[in-house]
């Protein structure tokens, strides 16, 4: 069993930048893959970002490939998303997710354990 938590989320303007962090527990976390999704109001959650066991391989989503960046620290059982350049459009519940799969995965169901989710909202 993983238990993950989400935070860092807010409000922050147009253009403006935030850190999600997601801190696992529970079991070892190198062992999981990691993934960001996220899910605005009257939509399915979508995939964002999804990093390798050590952090060598990323993935993102084309919608937030030149702004958006995944990275882990093993040592301190925690994935971040670092996002740039936020729009209106990113406003949505954000949630981390990690699974026992591939390296590389996209699809929820390839996910085993998620976080509650954190709030972002971006102001026009």
């Amino acid at each position: 069993q993983v238990q993950l938590v989400e935070s860092g989320g807010g409000l922050v303007q147009a253009g403006g930048s935030l850190r999600l962090s997601c801190a696992a527990s529970g079991s070892t976390f190198s062992n999981y893959v990691m993934g960001w999704f996220r899910q605005a109001p009257g939509k399915e959650r979508e995939f964002l970002a999804t990093i390798s066991r050590v952090g060598y391989n990323r993935e993102y989503a084309d919608s937030v490939k030149a702004r958006f960046t995944i990275s882990r620290d093993n040592a301190k059982n925690t994935v971040y998303l670092q996002m740039n350049s936020l729009k209106p459009e990113d406003t949505a519940v954000y949630y981390c997710a990690a699974g026992s799969g591939p390296q590389g995965s996209r699809r929820l169901s390839q996910y085993n354990y998620w976080g509650q989710g954190t709030q972002v909202t971006v102001s026009s």
